[in-house]
């Protein structure tokens, strides 16, 4: 019989229990049903259950889900830590799980097959325990809520209901229940550290405690399920709701509706999703992971429910077992890059109606003045706030992809250009320089940003509804991409003459107070423990490679060739599963030297995305033969259940921090933007050519070898000198009369500049009206505000 809770014991002692914190980030695997009627999702980490959200993918409602084996005299088995661990899938590419875990000391085994019910938020674990040394043996359940994204004031109770035992947690608005198919021989609730059930059973090696309620804290609950009631088979089902009878109510309802029918339509669903799709690029080798099914059920998984179209970046939150609630966002949160690349791996796999919905989102979240956060909630709010023009850029050539592709139609496109265009006036107001790099840290001219940049402009023009834009678009895009060396190459320099180069791209030249770019000022160095700055140009970076990834210079440019040498020198990492590369030098995110995790300083580690970047790059250089190797490689890095993680540990194994040498860190995982990557390097190397190059940038650039008409004078972008083949264009934020000499005013000469009708004042000069003159100097005169700017600017000619 299911124990009676004995109210005379009390609450739980030890309020609020120990600091929470969250759990692994090395995912095995992450699932929910295809459809929108559940709004459950997992993670799966070391053979046992991690973080589940609900009722949203950006809103974390557990820790972990677990078994403790016990004796009741001697032994205490954690299945996390005292089990070895196998995680198979019921159907190729479904996310649904079949995870085994044996007692390493051969006393018993556990297997659990994993999925959400299709048609209610509940998640549903069928369960079968083995004694295999003739032990009797005692299993217990443990959960660990941390609802609505945080582990502190939560409270747990013990209720019966319906005639049912349920396990019962709630935060603000989020309520769990945990229900069986067998019966709970005694439950409890507590105190993480304190008087939860670990403490109970590691202590006692049986179940003493029976505390009804922990009322606010950092709680846990446990229960002994019934074995010789159930035959050790049984069903847990853990249910969501505002409020904690509804998330009973689901529990019930779904343990009668039984596991099986959830199970087959589960499975079903993801089968049709499946079918849907574009055939995998290659045929699956036997006794392998089906990695292109993964990879695409991985992006599906990570998209929400209630907000279409929005994605998470992870269902992780790296190094997170270091880490309470002053994480929230983790990485579940929803970034209009990573969307991005999730938008372009939809394409390239066939799903046309999921990119579709990425557009559409994204026009709902854009920002009044054209730009987008940094990183949101599913529903926009905004998490962090930096500006990073890549990610004003990708919306653009989101559109121009769903234009060639012909996802969308004429009635579709007037809906989207007004997002189009607001984001079109962001870029030539802003660029090309950005506040932050793509990696989040640091502003100024990045190769990366720059080349998406001025791919979004020549397709924008392309599709434009204002073709008087377009004129505009393209001389922007083409004075920009003729800037590119002037603002981030070096030449000369230490490191180039250590690696027998002329030169090379740095990472990215900040802007200086004068509004100069510039590759020797001082970069401030981020994540590391002392307070550092060194030249831009010590600093180098995989993200010139994105100079022939959108376009713009062909593979064999000899400065990309000599880029490449000390890009290989400094940041490639050969792993026993083949090479990887960092971001740059001196990274610092990632773990410490010693395997301790990154705790805002550390060690910058090897991404394996970034492998599929340089496989792109192999492409593009007609190697095809290199790109695939590659491709083979990022499947060796991936986890026991086929997540490709953010970063590998590249240094010996730490065996006690489970780090090994090129298999997964603590970093995210699964990385969504790395499995996007591997689908369309999957497409690439079947096409034979890349898969997301903007056809008009390589058109214009590499075939066309177009050249600038304009040289471009700007407040962050003061050029000191115009070639002589050059006509020049002032450009300022606001309607001025450019006051103007060429004889050191002697004469002057006064020129009204013309609206682009993007938020851009310009004012054009031929070449021929400076005649032979040396020196052009001019001010302004701001019309509106009515008065002079105080001081000269010049122009060697």
């Amino acid at each position: 019989m299911s124990q009676s809770v004995h109210r005379d014991e009390g609450d739980a002692p030890g309020q609020p229990g120990i600091a929470p914190r969250w759990t692994s980030s090395a995912k095995s695997g992450v699932g929910t049903s295809v459809g929108p009627p559940s709004q459950v999702w997992f993670t799966v980490s070391h053979g046992v259950l991690n973080e589940i959200y609900a009722p949203e993918i950006d809103r974390a409602c557990t820790r972990d889900m677990e078994f403790i084996v016990t004796d009741g005299k001697t032994f205490f088995s954690e299945e996390k830590r005292h089990t070895r661990h196998r995680t198979e899938y019921l159907a190729p590419g479904v996310p649904a799980f079949r995870l085994t875990n044996e007692c390493k000391q051969g006393r018993y085994r556990i297997e659990k097959e994993i999925i959400t019910d299709p048609r209610l938020d509940v998640l549903l674990i069928r369960t079968r325990f083995i004694p295999t040394s003739g032990d009797e043996l005692s299993l217990h359940v443990l959960l660990a809520p941390h609802l609505n994204d945080g582990g502190a004031d939560n409270r747990a109770w013990l209720d019966r209901l319906w005639g049912q035992d349920f396990l019962l947690a709630q935060r603000n608005a989020s309520a769990l229940a945990l229900g069986c198919s067998a019966p709970f021989l005694k439950s409890s609730a507590g105190y993480v550290g304190v008087s939860d059930g670990w403490q109970d059973l590691q202590q006692h090696k049986k179940m003493t405690w029976s505390y009804p309620e922990a009322r606010k804290g950092n709680v846990a609950l446990t229960a002994r399920i019934d074995l010789a009631r159930c035959g050790g088979n049984f069903v847990l089902a853990l249910g969501f709701d505002p409020s904690p009878v509804g998330a009973a109510h689901h529990v019930r309802a779904s343990l009668l509706d039984g596991f099986d029918a959830a199970r087959n339509k589960y499975i079903r669903d993801w089968q049709k999703w499946h079918d849907s799709l574009r055939p995998p690029p290659q045929e699956k080798k036997e006794n392998t992971f089906d990695y292109y099914r993964i990879s695409a059920a991985v992006l599906q998984t990570h998209q929400a429910k209630n907000f279409p179209g929005g994605t998470v970046a992870s269902l992780s939150i790296p190094w997170g077992y270091a880490k309470g609630d002053e994480d929230r966002g983790g990485y579940h949160l929803a970034w209009v890059r990573d969307l991005a690349q999730v938008n372009g791996a939809l394409l390239a796999a066939g799903a046309g109606p999921g990119a579709k919905q990425v557009l559409r989102y994204l026009a709902v979240t854009q920002k009044e003045d054209g730009s987008w956060p940094q990183n949101m909630w599913v529903s926009g709010i905004p998490y962090w706030s930096g500006i990073q023009m890549d990610e004003i850029a990708f919306p653009i050539l989101l559109t121009a992809t769903a234009c060639r592709e012909k996802l969308i139609d004429q009635e579709e496109l007037i809906r989207l250009w007004p997002m189009v265009r607001k984001a079109l006036g962001f870029l030539v107001r802003k660029g090309p320089s950005t506040d932050e790099d793509r990696w989040e840290e640091v502003g100024g001219y990045s190769p990366y940003t720059i080349a998406v940049q001025i791919a979004a402009l020549l397709e924008a023009a392309e599709f434009s509804l204002e073709p008087e834009l377009s004129v505009y678009l393209r001389e922007t895009a083409d004075t920009w991409n003729e800037s590119i060396e002037r603002w981030t190459y070096a030449s000369g320099t230490a490191l180039a003459k250590n690696h027998g180069v002329e030169g090379y791209y740095v990472r990215i030249a900040p802007l200086t107070n004068k509004g100069f770019s510039s590759v020797t000022a001082a970069l401030q160095l981020k994540n590391v423990t002392k307070q550092q700055s060194v030249p831009a140009s010590s600093i180098i970076s995989v993200d010139a490679l994105a100079l022939v990834r959108f376009g713009l210079r062909a593979p064999d440019d000899p400065k990309i060739c000599n880029t490449l040498s000390v890009i290989d020198s400094l940041l490639k990492v050969e792993t026993p599963h083949g090479p990887c590369w960092h971001r740059y030098n001196r990274d610092g995110y990632g773990e410490h030297e010693d395997g301790a995790p990154f705790d805002g300083t550390g060690i910058g580690r090897a991404w394996p995305l970034l492998t599929g970047e340089r496989a792109h790059y192999e492409l593009a250089a007609g190697r095809k033969e290199n790109a695939e190797r590659l491709l083979r490689t990022i499947e060796a890095f991936t986890s026991d259940g086929g997540m490709i993680p953010e970063q590998i540990w590249d240094a010996p194994d730490i065996p006690e921090r489970g780090l090994h040498f090129g298999r997964p860190s603590g970093s995210g995982m699964p990385l969504v933007w790395a499995h996007a990557e591997y689908i369309k390097l999957a497409r690439s190397i079947r096409d034979g050519r890349i898969f997301d190059m903007p056809p008009v940038t390589a058109e214009r650039y590499l075939t066309g070898k177009s050249r600038a008409a304009f040289a471009s004078w700007r407040f962050t972008d003061r050029i000191d000198s115009l070639g002589k083949e050059k006509d020049l264009r002032i450009e300022v934020l606001a309607p001025a009369v450019v006051h103007w000499t060429v004889d050191h005013w002697r004469t002057a000469h006064d020129l009204c500049t013309g609206d682009t009708r993007l938020g851009v004042h310009a004012a054009d000069f031929r070449r021929h009206q400076f005649g032979s003159a040396e020196q052009f100097e001019f001010t302004f005169q701001w019309t509106e505000a009515n008065h002079w700017e105080g001081e000269n600017f010049r122009i060697s000619l």
